[in-house]
């Protein structure tokens, strides 16, 4: 028995937030109904190339693994009665449309607590509804803005221009709440019986992630200090040279601090003047890393990570976004999975990284062409009808 099995979400969620949110369930076992949009369906099928159809890109083969699709078009009153079926029948709905918009298709929280009174109905904002931003559109860049997170690079490397870091990492985040929330939901139904409305707001969501380091001294009232981690947002922070490549090297306690400085041939870094008087200004770090940098390139990143290990020192070699997948250790642990898709051919899945004893090798579905199970799915509805 998979973790989930038997709980059914009804998700009409688009692009990464959402759907990112309920591969993690359908990895768990949890039967992910995705209703997409006739002709057309979710964004995220062509993220990514897809060969030979540009509907079953790279990243549709991530986040809507294990999922069955089902293209309802719900301004259609054939189509919306589906709709209402399939929330009769779910234990969770959960969607990223727009409130009034959702209102207007009738299946704001109301209208599908009607249908089924102990319904977990999840709405995926951009914003809080409560707030003023509550009718804006909202994408990862936008969300990237707001929060000023593309303000931390800036004050990295002194380009005043404002850049967005090379993720989704917005999209990703809200994601992981929105999956916490669907799952303390149904941890709150299990006790009660209750269902509920849950909002899920990504602006606020990603504020939270972000915030929690970088609000620092400006989190005491009055703040004793400005917004920003100095130690993630330090210039010299960076990964340091090697005779053949880089290494990112954490010299994160006093003790394996010193320890580095030995290894590296200055232990007598502390003593001397330069330092001291960083620290008497209460900033020896750049100090440090300078020295690091300084001294690394006297061997290869083999030979240092060979000493580094054996010393207790944090460290690993800067590897090529290109190369990750070679990664021995990924390898090892059985991180990347070759499988053949009946329709796309052979592809590489990343493994469901968190370990359960209860379940311990998952095998998550493929996913499903657009409309792909959209037949079976109304034949079922249809016979629920006809008990």
């Amino acid at each position: 028995m998979t973790m989930l099995e038997g709980i059914r979400i009804v998700d009409l969620t688009t692009v990464i937030f959402g759907p990112y949110a309920t591969q993690m369930l359908a990895d768990l076992g949890a039967e992910i109904i995705k209703v997409e949009a006739p002709g057309i369906g979710d964004v995220s099928r062509y993220l990514g190339s897809g060969v030979p159809d540009p509907t079953m890109g790279s990243c549709h083969l991530t986040v809507n693994r294990g999922k069955r699709s089902i293209a309802l078009d719900l301004k259609k009153e054939e189509d919306a009665a589906v709709m209402r079926e399939l929330v009769a029948s779910a234990d969770v709905f959960f969607h990223n449309v727009r409130g009034k918009a959702i209102a207007r298709l009738g299946f704001d929280y109301a209208a599908c607590k009607a249908i089924k009174p102990d319904i977990i109905y999840v709405h995926g904002t951009g914003f809080g509804q409560d707030g003023p931003y509550a009718d804006l559109q909202a994408y990862d860049d936008v969300i990237q803005a707001v929060t000023g997170t593309t303000t931390l690079l800036p004050r990295v490397d002194g380009d005043p221009r404002p850049r967005y870091f090379p993720s989704l990492i917005a999209d990703k985040v809200a994601g992981q709440f929105g999956a916490q929330a669907i799952l303390a939901a149904l941890v709150h139904k299990l006790r009660t019986g209750e269902g509920q409305a849950v909002e899920v707001p990504m602006f606020e969501c990603f504020a939270a992630f972000m915030l929690t380091e970088h609000l620092r001294d400006a989190t005491l009232d009055p703040p004793i200090g400005p917004a920003g981690y100095p130690r993630q947002i330090e210039p010299a922070r960076q990964p340091f040279p090697t005779a053949d490549g880089y290494l990112a090297i954490v010299p994160y306690t006093p003790a394996s601090t010193a320890r580095l400085l030995t290894l590296l041939g200055n232990g007598d870094l502390f003593a001397s003047p330069e330092y001291q008087a960083a620290k008497a200004k209460g900033d020896p770090m750049p100090v440090i890393y300078a020295e690091i940098a300084r001294r690394t390139p006297a061997r290869t990143s083999a030979e240092w990570l060979e000493i580094f290990a054996a010393n207790d020192i944090p460290a690993m070699a800067v590897r090529d976004l290109e190369d990750v997948k070679d990664d021995p250790h990924l390898n090892a642990v059985g991180f990347f999975r070759r499988r053949e898709h009946p329709e796309v051919g052979a592809f590489h899945e990343m493994r469901p990284p968190v370990r359960y004893g209860a379940a311990p090798d998952p095998q998550p579905g493929f996913a499903p062409r657009l409309d792909g199970d959209g037949p079976a799915i109304r034949a079922e509805v249809a016979g629920k009808q006809n008990d």
